[in-house]
């Protein structure tokens, strides 16, 4: 198929913004010809993409400044971006936007291990803040899955979580200050270096505002030191209603695990073809782990080891070792890669009480077999942040749009069990015209009210979050 031709008006324009972008930028930093541009097509939601008009790799929150005032002058639409991570399409571009990349921004600004904090470049990976505090003893608590690769930016941008929040909290929990940018290029710092700040919560507005709000360039970051040891239990049982109780049960005694993570039989076999990790043969799976000293540790799984028992476990596997312990964990820390070797998937979060785990499981699996898809569990279980894999085939024709009713359904019944649409993966593109189901007309014209203000063009990341019937007036507002 003959790809479509630009008219000389469009090629004028972007040859204009290109042109100034290049004046305030290093060479090399402005990305416009189309090969180069394809890469910045989609993020992890790769079931839609579309290369941007070009995108800007700055090294500094001056120059993201100079960027941001260049594309407001000129009315051009900016998506941030991270590291691309994103599974709900925070950072799809559209044909007339520039993409501002963040990756170059990666230096550690910082370190105060007195007050235990450390202040970094937004680009910086998560797992590297633990890498540059490490060797002092401390680390940062979020752990996404994608870790290794998604940034900072990315995981303020979403308040991302991870399988050890239930102790520590999500980035909200550990973000003490950030520099903003806003569209206009004004450079705001919110919070700082020590426990909360005056006035308004501007800091708890921006993280999980996805890119709605302003640029995030550096990030004051809350440090800790490292528990004194930790130990993980599986626990194996023969169904994932059953799983789901035990762990209703471990939060209602009152014990605080720093993760306890779910997988049910499909992604159990999954990860053994793919990590052979030595799980059990069954239908659903735990891991518990505890920190602390060795009594605190023996206390605690005490308690939690009495719990499960009460459900008869088909298995329960305490760890006697750091290898042990490493092999516990293979296979959950394998789990989407190894779901990618039986077929595409969409990756869904959604939050619901920890109560209401064994209902909702149910109801999944009922969903699943009425669309006919198969339906991988495997998620944040001590918070209820659910992570349903829907599988299919993306090149069957109406597969993908199978997929998403499914989803839909999946993220509505969160809601109804008293949950919500997201807890770390963001609304972007997958989610926002289910946002109604959860919110009134109100309260989604208090949500843009406050986009107003901090982005009175609506230029800042398009077309996501808000239902596009919604926001469709002050979009046109912007054009």
């Amino acid at each position: 198929m003959d790809m479509p031709v630009p008219n000389a008006e469009l090629l004028a324009r972007k040859a204009h913004i290109v042109g100034r972008l290049q004046e305030v930028l290093a060479r090399g930093a402005v990305i416009s010809e189309p090969a180069e541009t394809r890469v910045y097509e989609c993020d992890a939601l790769t079931a839609y993409k579309c290369p941007p008009l070009a995108a800007v790799l700055p090294e500094t929150t001056e120059q993201v400044a100079a960027v941001l005032r260049i594309c407001h002058e000129e009315n051009v639409p900016v998506v941030p971006r991270g590291a691309g991570t994103s599974l709900a399409g925070g950072a799809l571009p559209t044909e007339d936007c520039v993409i501002l990349g963040v990756a170059r921004m990666n230096a550690v600004l910082e370190t105060d291990y007195a007050n235990r904090t450390i202040r970094v470049q937004s680009g910086r990976t998560n797992l590297s803040v633990s890498g540059a505090v490490e060797e002092e003893d401390f680390f940062y608590a979020p752990d996404p899955s994608s870790q290794l690769a998604c940034a900072i930016a990315g995981n303020i941008a979403m308040n991302s979580g991870g399988a050890h929040c239930l102790k520590y909290g999500v980035t909200t929990n550990n973000l003490l200050g950030v520099t903003m940018v806003l569209m206009d290029g004004t450079v705001v710092e919110l919070g700082g270096a020590h426990l909360d700040a005056e006035g308004y919560d501007l800091l708890g507005l921006v993280c999980g505002s996805e890119g709605q709000l302003g640029v995030v360039t550096e990030a004051t970051l809350r440090i800790l030191r490292k528990p004194e040891g930790a130990r993980p239990v599986l626990m194996g049982f023969d169904d994932s209603e059953t799983a789901g109780r035990c762990v209703s049960d471990i939060i209602k005694a009152g014990v605080l695990p720093v993760a306890i993570e779910f997988m049910d039989r499909l992604c159990i076999r999954a990860t053994e073809d793919f990590a052979g990790a030595g799980y059990p043969d069954c239908e659903a799976l735990l891991i518990v782990e505890v920190e602390g000293s060795a009594a605190e540790i023996d206390e605690q799984l005490g308690k939690i080891l009495e719990i499960a028992r009460r459900h008869d476990p088909v298995e329960l596997r305490e760890s006697s070792s750091d290898e042990e312990s490493a092999r516990i964990w293979l296979g959950r820390k394998s789990a989407f890669g190894a779901m990618g070797q039986i077929n595409d998937y969409m990756c869904l979060d959604g939050t619901i009480p920890v109560s209401e785990l064994p209902m909702v499981l149910r109801r999944i699996g009922e969903l699943a077999a009425e669309y006919s898809l198969q339906v991988g569990n495997v998620f944040h279980a001590g918070d209820g942040n659910m992570h349903p894999l829907i599988l299919f085939d993306a090149n069957k024709l109406g597969d993908l749009e199978l997929c998403e009713q499914l989803g839909a359904e999946i993220l509505k019944l969160c809601v109804e069990a008293g949950g919500c649409l997201t807890g770390e993966h963001g609304v972007g593109v997958e989610k926002r015209d289910l946002m109604g189901h959860q919110f009134t007309p109100e309260d989604l014209e208090i949500q843009m009210a406050v986009k107003d203000v901090f982005d009175p063009k609506w230029l800042l990341n398009p077309a996501k979050v808000f239902p596009l019937a919604a926001s469709a007036a002050r979009r046109e507002r912007s054009e």
